[in-house]
């Protein structure tokens, strides 16, 4: 069986290599895989970098699960979205290794990232939803307007765009572009410096950063999943 998440370690960095050999969809398996990574770098680490496969960071939520009915649907919305939720407010800072193509699900893990280096090249960065006839749910809404610059934000969410990785820059999606080979030697030069700050104070400031946004989007997830996928 495909290890969908190797974790590995470089000093007091976690290093959680994604790799489904395919697209790296949050399916059932990865989500899970992913959480129990987040959980042990959480309880070891000093950093964490989130690398994709090459040429594939991540494709998002996975179709077959997502076209097999409204409750499965949100079912794997409602997990995924724990995972994201994680990622945003990890306990200790995340750089996230861009290594290729984010749509979708796939760019809002992006978003999750303290630091977001992205690999220069034909990659495709950015929130599909409306363009595949689906509204923005809440808290991709929130995540956009938390990281994205204002400017950016309607044509991001409501009008589909999508964007090469230099656009994605631009726009904040990511925080960096670099050569596909040094984006991952970038990242984790980021997670050591990043590493290196107290982790206490890093974590509370956090908290008080993003706290409020995490409970919104609890508060308000499965109402917001009910009018998303309707039984």
């Amino acid at each position: 069986m495909t290890e969908l998440v190797r974790y590995r370690r470089e000093g007091d960095t976690a290093i959680l290599d994604m790799d489904d050999g395919k697209a790296n969809a949050l399916s059932d398996a990865m989500i899970e895989a992913l959480l129990a990574a987040l959980t042990r770098a959480e309880a070891e680490a000093n950093a964490l970098v989130l690398v994709g496969r090459p040429d594939r960071f991540c494709a998002g939520f996975d179709l077959r699960v997502m076209m097999a009915g409204p409750e499965r649907a949100r079912e794997l919305l409602r997990r995924g979205s724990e995972l994201l939720l994680r990622l945003y407010g990890a306990t200790v800072p995340l750089v996230i290794a861009c290594t290729g193509h984010a749509l979708a699900g796939g760019a809002l893990v992006l978003l999750t990232g303290d630091v977001r280096i992205a690999a220069t090249g034909a990659y495709r960065i950015g929130l599909n939803e409306v363009s595949i006839g689906l509204p923005v749910p809440v808290l991709a809404m929130e995540l956009a307007r938390d990281r994205l610059q204002p400017a950016a934000l309607t044509r991001a969410t409501l009008l589909a765009h999508i964007h090469a990785p230099e656009e994605a820059l631009a726009a904040g999606f990511v925080d960096e572009v670099a050569a596909p080979e040094q984006v991952v030697p970038r990242a984790l030069a980021e997670a050591a410096r990043l590493g290196a700050l107290g982790r206490t104070p890093f974590h509370a400031t956090k908290q008080r950063l993003r706290g409020r946004t995490i409970a919104h989007i609890r508060d308000t997830l499965d109402e917001d999943l009910r009018a998303l996928l309707p039984a």
